[in-house]
């Protein structure tokens, strides 16, 4: 009997052009009969992951966010009614610009079923707990608002209330989850897809002002100011678990269009730009990503071990006397 391998799939955050690029991503695996055994997202990751994984039709959903109409996802308090509570009421109690009720609905009516237990594989969605200061793991409960949860941006959105806690965007601590799922759930190969735009420094600075909506810019100046460990500045890139169980990382970084705030145009040539990256660099590996993702690990093993031998050749010296005679130049 073949043997198909249990594939995960972690989705980034990423402020709206995530939406359309791991929308596009996930077409693409669907387009390589790769199947999805366990999904984890972050802010726009969490948003389409959640979509995936309760079983709604991923080309209806394209469909549903190629149209989307900005009263869907952002519904900021009057001017008036705004001005009056900076000032008046001297921003007691105000949390954030808009609220996520529109968001949150706009996710209920595209999702296929409503709650975690019922998705058709399993999903977790990570959220920032601010009662607590640390990261939360939904994977239970109401799908809608803690889809929402994750993705609501500070400053922006309103924080969402979940069981008497207040939770904001995940990515205020961390971009993705790699843990959630891939020792938990058995997998073979998990597969990384990264569209948070890595912005620092003064660079990142004079570009964030120039830009429409410059608010929301500084805002992903400070949301993504850290690299994950998978990154490799590569389209594509493998890794071991860090865990010690063997399975594979598969990391895509897609070069991908801006989207400027709001999310009313170019997100379906960001889509497209998404879809066409993940087939090229996963389309030499499909077969073996199904049967035995494992595999792709072996010559790089090698490749690995062998370039560290070299290094330690031409980095470690003669220690001086009274140190130990393996010390290496850092």
């Amino acid at each position: 009997m073949t043997h198909t391998a249990r594939i995960g799939v972690v989705l980034s955050s990423g402020g709206g052009r995530g939406i359309y690029a791991h929308t596009g991503f996930l077409l693409a695996l669907q387009s390589l009969g790769i199947e999805v055994s366990a999904i984890a997202g972050c802010s726009a990751g969490a948003v389409v992951g959640g979509i995936a994984a309760s079983g709604a039709d991923l080309q209806l959903w394209s469909d549903a966010i190629a149209s989307v109409k900005t009263r869907e996802y952002w519904t900021p308090d009057p001017w008036l009614q705004f001005i009056w509570r900076l000032t008046v009421n001297k921003g007691r109690g105000y949390t954030g610009l808009s609220d996520t009720e529109a968001a949150i609905a706009f996710c209920r009516r595209n999702l296929a079923v409503q709650t975690f237990e019922e998705c058709r594989v399993p999903f977790y969605s990570l959220a920032m707990d601010l009662g607590r200061g640390t990261k939360r793991m939904f994977s239970g409960g109401d799908l809608a608002p803690r889809m929402m949860a994750s993705a609501a941006m500070p400053l922006l959105y309103r924080p969402v209330e979940i069981e008497g806690g207040m939770y904001t965007d995940g990515a205020v601590i961390e971009l993705a989850s790699t843990e959630a799922i891939c020792c938990k759930h058995g997998l073979d190969a998990l597969i990384v897809h990264h569209t948070a735009v890595h912005r620092e420094g003064v660079g990142g600075m004079a570009r964030a002002v120039k830009q429409p909506w410059s608010l929301v810019e500084i805002l992903y100046l400070l949301l993504y100011r850290h690299r994950p460990w998978y990154l490799s500045d590569q389209p594509l890139a493998f890794h071991s678990c860090r865990c010690g169980c063997g399975a594979l990382i598969v990391v895509l970084e897609p070069d991908l269009p801006e989207l400027v705030w709001p999310l009313n145009t170019g997100g379906p040539k960001i889509q497209a730009a998404a879809m066409s990256q993940a087939l090229a660099s996963l389309q030499p590996y499909a077969e073996m990503l199904i049967r035995d993702p494992r595999r792709l690990l072996l010559p790089r093993t090698g490749e690995r071990r062998a370039a560290t031998q070299a290094d330690r050749r031409n980095t470690c010296h003669e220690p001086e006397q009274g140190k130990d005679r393996h010390e290496c130049r850092s």
